[in-house]
């Protein structure tokens, strides 16, 4: 990777933690309503994940979505304008927190109902399959929905078919409030690739570039031999589940010894070490993306709220 891309993902890392941030701010302040899901701890998966993609490549994920929309080009005046339930948002304010989405940029969405989006992600690989095409298409999803029926019956047909998915286990310890060991007969997700006779392997969630060689890695695989693989990439949300969580089900001591290896924290140190940047050019980076998110959060609140009409379109297709 050039070294210009390296700082361009140290931006992109910045801008999700400090755009999640103010976020929570306006949530708090009762700007921003329904469910909120905070990616912050989990930079690095999307991140690295996204960059190691082809604009032809489909993304999907779950309700976890500023991210990723980020990371996919959406700009954080829509993102923003979103969560505030505005027409500028890129869902019109229509969709909110968790239903982030622009096709033009093969974002295909966040989607509230756990695992739903899974069968979704075997039917766009089926289309690229019909079309003759080697797209992949990369599905992210949280550890609790492994646990269902989608997870199961989307991972049987992409293997029986020989569906280009990439499938992206996001394990940040937790489904909700319930701990993996608890819920999972597994503790390693990608094991329960292994039922399905599906290539697997897990990796660091913490570090932007492991995550990055891992998914070139099982993104190559995908698109040239034509077959799903499964890729568990172990994280943690430094936040609650979502806006609403009290957090009983887990220790402050857990919480801060993984914030000591804050992705943001890790890839600051490695650019460095590196001499990939200096630390006023790292600087200068933070001080943009803060800036960035603060026209972000001016555009939102200055723009008009959707019509009532508005309720009525997009619902059919045309």
């Amino acid at each position: 990777m050039k070294k210009e891309q390296m700082i361009d993902l140290y931006y992109q890392m910045v801008l999700i933690r400090r755009l999640e941030e103010r976020g929570a701010e306006l949530y708090q302040a009762g700007k921003i309503g329904g469910f909120m899901h905070l990616y912050i701890g989990q930079e690095a998966v999307s991140t690295g994940l996204i960059a190691a993609r082809e604009p032809r490549d489909r993304v999907i994920t779950a309700y976890r979505d500023h991210g990723v929309a980020l990371n996919c080009g959406i700009s954080a005046n829509e993102v923003m304008a979103e969560l505030l339930g505005k027409a500028t948002g890129m869902s019109k304010g229509k969709g909110g927190s968790m239903h982030m989405a622009d096709t033009t940029k093969n974002m295909w969405g966040g989607h509230a109902i756990v695992g739903g989006h899974l069968p979704i992600a075997s039917g766009f690989a089926l289309g690229d399959q019909y079309a003759g095409n080697d797209n992949v298409t990369i599905c992210m999803f949280g550890d609790g929905a492994t646990n269902i029926g989608y997870f199961h019956e989307a991972l049987n047909l992409s293997k029986i078919w020989g569906l280009r998915v990439l499938w992206v286990c996001e394990n940040n310890q937790y489904g909700m409030g319930t701990a993996v060991e608890r819920a999972s007969a597994v503790d390693e997700i990608r094991q329960k690739a292994e039922g399905y006779g599906m290539k697997n392997s897990a990796v660091e969630g913490m570090d932007v570039m492991k995550v990055y060689e891992a998914a070139q890695e099982a993104m190559n695989y995908v698109r040239k031999e034509g077959q799903p693989y499964l890729l568990e990439i172990n994280t943690y949300r430094f936040r609650g589940h979502s806006m609403g969580d009290p957090e009983r089900y887990r220790k402050q001591e857990e919480v801060k010894k993984w914030q000591e290896s804050d992705p943001i924290g890790i890839f600051n140190k490695y650019l460095l070490e590196k001499k990939i940047a200096t630390r006023k050019q790292l600087d200068d980076i933070e001080s943009r993306a803060e800036e960035e998110v603060a026209k972000a959060v001016e555009f939102a609140e200055a723009s008009p709220e959707p019509e009532l009409s508005e309720l009525f379109t997009n619902i059919y297709a045309e």
